[in-house]
C-alpha cells in the first residue's frame, strides 16, 4: 500500500487559540512514514494540551493557579513551573521590565508560556524531518509559527504579515527557512497590551513581528517592540533576534541584527528616488 506526503495538516483548539501542525514533503511510497508524521503530530498536540493543564490562568486546578492562590509552593508544582519562572526572570531582566510575568501582584507567564509550549512540542517533529519524503514542518499557534525543515532540504516558508488596518492585505511577507516568527499587536483584541513599568494599556493601533531562533523569544521580544513603541527601537536592537517589523499609524520601521532597514532616501529633499536600491542600512534606535 502506498502514501502520499504533499502536506499533513492538522488543526487543534489549544491554550485558547488554534493550533495547526503542518508536516510537509513529496510523494513516498513508504507507509510507514505516514504514521510516524501521524504520531509525531499528535505527540505536539499532547504535549501543548498537557503544558495548558499545567499553566492555564483559567483553570483553577492548574499548578499555576494554585501558586497564585498560595494552595502550592513552587517546589510542589509540577517542575516545569519552575524552568519557566526562571525565563521569566531571566526576560524581565533582559528587557528591563517591559515583560514582567509579576507585574499584577502574582506569577502570571502568560506572555510567554504558550511559545515556550510550541517550542516545546517541536521537539517531537524533530524525528520526522529525517524521514524519506518529509521536507518541512511547522507549528502555528495563533499566528506565531515555530518553522522547521529537513537536513538539505532548501523550502522555505513566506510568512505574511498580516496589515493592521486591513487583515486581508499583507503588509509583508517574510522568507524563513528555519526559526520562529510571532506578532504582538493590537489589532485582534484591542488594548490589552499592559506596560508593566507604569501599568497602563498601549494606546491605538500597533503591531510588531519579529523573527528568532524560538517562538518564546519571538513572541516575548515582537511584544517588548509593541510596547515600547515605533519611535524607540533601542530595547531590541541588541536583542537575540533575527529582524523585525513594527508598524504603527501607518509608520513603518524594520531591522535586522541591530541594523534598521529603511528605504532609500533622497538625502536633500528625503524623498525616494526612482531607479535607485529601495533600501538602505543604518543603525537602530
Amino acid at each position: 500500500m502506498s502514501s502520499r506526503l504533499p502536506s499533513v495538516t492538522v488543526v487543534e483548539p489549544v491554550m485558547g487559540t488554534v493550533v495547526t501542525v503542518q508536516v510537509r514533503g513529496r510523494a513516498t511510497a513508504d507507509v510507514d512514514v505516514r504514521a510516524q508524521v501521524d504520531a509525531a503530530v499528535a505527540a505536539v498536540i499532547a504535549r501543548m494540551r498537557d503544558d495548558e493543564r499545567v499553566f492555564s490562568t483559567y483553570r483553577p486546578d492548574s499548578d499555576v493557579s494554585l501558586l497564585r492562590d498560595g494552595l502550592r509552593a513552587l517546589d510542589d508544582v509540577d517542575p516545569r513551573v519552575r524552568e519557566v519562572e526562571t525565563l521569566c526572570r531571566r526576560l524581565r531582566d533582559d528587557t528591563g521590565g517591559v515583560f514582567d510575568a509579576w507585574w499584577r501582584g502574582w506569577f502570571d507567564p502568560t506572555g510567554v508560556v504558550k511559545g515556550w509550549s510550541v517550542d516545546a512540542a517541536a521537539t517531537a517533529l524533530t524525528g520526522v524531518l529525517s524521514l524519506p519524503g518529509v521536507e518541512a514542518a511547522a507549528i502555528n499557534a495563533g499566528g506565531d509559527m515555530r518553522l522547521l525543515r529537513a537536513p538539505g532540504s532548501a523550502h522555505v516558508w513566506n510568512v505574511g504579515v498580516a496589515d493592521p488596518e486591513d487583515s486581508s492585505a499583507v503588509l509583508a511577507t517574510i522568507a524563513v527557512g528555519e526559526g520562529a516568527v510571532a506578532t504582538s499587536g493590537t489589532a485582534e483584541r484591542g488594548a490589552h497590551l499592559v506596560d508593566p513599568r507604569s501599568e497602563r494599556p498601549i494606546p491605538g493601533l500597533v503591531s510588531a513581528t519579529v523573527v528568532a531562533d524560538t517562538v518564546a523569544v519571538a513572541d516575548v521580544w515582537a511584544t517588548v517592540a509593541a510596547v515600547t513603541g515605533i519611535d524607540d527601537l533601542d530595547p531590541v536592537r541588541a536583542a537575540p533576534v533575527a529582524s523585525g517589523i513594527v508598524w504603527s499609524d501607518g509608520r513603518v520601521r524594520r531591522w535586522a541584527g541591530g541594523v534598521e532597514i529603511d528605504r532609500f532616501r533622497d538625502p536633500v529633499d528625503g524623498s525616494l528616488r526612482p531607479g535607485e536600491p529601495q533600501e538602505e542600512h543604518r543603525s537602530a534606535r
